[in-house]
């Protein structure tokens, strides 16, 4: 479909991406630190691998006018029908981040939930970074929020082997994850088993880990200068057991 290559994330997840990462309380306390960065001037947003609208529906509430790139048919098809019941300015476009590239210029650019992880070519996730950073309208800003190569491997304990289980707050509901590490390409495969009242579903991604310098070392070459870096959406310090980092770009005025 118009040439967009997809990893397939979506004809496995889209069915119950959003009980795994619910439109809660948390995804409104992102989407209101990313409005906080957003320069305003009347310029647009743009969010690379918009998913099904999990960020980008509360943060169009508050910054206006969001364009929501996904190479997945699947998740653009959630993200529309969520957006037949609300009042959200939100644009989705099927493409791929590592080559999309639009006429505009937008005050924010934002890829997070790891999104940057499922390119596995280090080549391709430079470009992807550099590609964002040409949306860039002077004074703006990128923010990546990817997972963190230290902390991750800090949860396999020295094995490359792990798994571990999360139970959520409706009664019979959890995450069960067994994840595979390849240590020589830094890969990390997670195979991850939902259970909801007495079923479960099955999926498996596979994530490349990256370091807050790597990627720093992107944004660099692509023209941006690193500001703030953290842990999570409550601005909690990124540590080298943090399993995520946030962190924000900027393009000088």
């Amino acid at each position: 479909m118009d040439g967009v290559q997809d990893i397939g994330y979506g004809r496995i997840f889209a069915g119950f991406y959003d009980r795994i990462f619910p439109k809660d309380g948390y995804a409104d306390l992102a989407a209101e630190k990313l409005a906080g960065l957003h320069p305003g001037g009347g310029l647009g947003t743009l969010e690379l691998g918009v998913g099904t609208g999990r960020i980008a529906i509360p943060l169009s509430q508050r910054v206006g006018p969001v364009r929501g790139v996904d190479s997945s048919p699947e998740m653009l098809e959630e993200l529309r029908r969520d957006l037949k019941e609300k009042d959200a300015p939100v644009t989705p476009v099927h493409g791929d981040i590592r080559t999309y590239e639009d006429d505009e210029q937008y005050g924010l650019v934002y890829c997070v939930c790891a999104t940057l992880s499922m390119i596995l070519d280090p080549d391709e996730q430079r470009e992807a970074i550099r590609r964002a950073a040409a949306r860039l309208a002077p004074g703006g800003t990128l923010v990546v929020e990817t997972w963190n190569r230290s902390g991750v491997l800090e949860m396999f304990e020295g094995k490359d082997r792990t798994s571990y289980f999360i139970p959520y707050p409706e009664p019979n509901t959890g995450l069960l994850t067994y994840s595979h590490l390849i240590r020589d390409r830094m890969l990390w495969q997670a195979s991850h088993i939902w259970f909801e009242n007495g079923s479960s579903r099955v999926g498996t991604e596979t994530a490349r880990l990256t370091t807050p310098e790597e990627v720093e070392g992107f944004a660099v070459e692509a023209g941006l200068t690193p500001g703030q870096r953290v842990a999570d959406w409550t601005d909690a310090p990124c540590t080298e057991k943090s399993p995520l980092f946030i962190a924000g770009y900027s393009r000088e005025k």
